[in-house]
């Protein structure tokens, strides 16, 4: 089964959990699990913005894979990043990624995905693998499909 075909399965059935749940936590963890076990990626889970004093910060939430960084600042890394240019970011060597932020030393593609509640940014959704130029368009068209679900 090609990628694209194993996100035209999964992505029905992802909208198919968040029907009627209202729970934010448990949404993002379903997504999470569906995710990480059909594409079998190195890290998959989500930032949730904590906004404090001055424009916050990104805090761990939901994911599976190995342990991860727990807060990312606005701006910094790829996630940080992806949350102050409000845009989907695909890094196929995260070595090249100006101030990547290395939560482990095995990561070595990443995409993140932000999703909106009133147009602002309230997680991201960030998937590592442990191979280079793991993500491409496809990738981000039907992820970008998803973050509509969460809303």
């Amino acid at each position: 089964m090609t990628k694209e075909e194993k996100y035209q399965t999964i992505v029905p059935q992802i909208q198919a959990l968040m029907t009627g749940e209202t729970d934010e936590i448990a949404k993002m963890a379903n997504m999470v699990a569906v995710l990480h076990e059909t594409f079998g990626f190195w890290w998959t889970g989500f930032y949730r913005v904590e906004p404090k004093a001055g424009v916050g910060e990104l805090v761990l939430g939901p994911f599976q894979g190995p342990i991860a960084c727990t807060r990312i600042p606005y701006n910094k890394g790829v996630c940080g990043t992806a949350w102050a240019q409000a845009q989907t970011i695909v890094v196929p060597d995260v070595h090249l990624f100006p101030g990547h932020i290395a939560c482990s030393s095995a990561s070595k593609s990443e995409i993140v995905v932000p999703f909106f509640r009133n147009g602002v940014v309230f997680a991201v959704l960030d998937i590592d693998s442990a191979d280079l130029n793991t993500f491409d368009e496809i990738d981000r068209i039907y992820l970008e499909q998803l973050s509509h679900g969460l809303i």
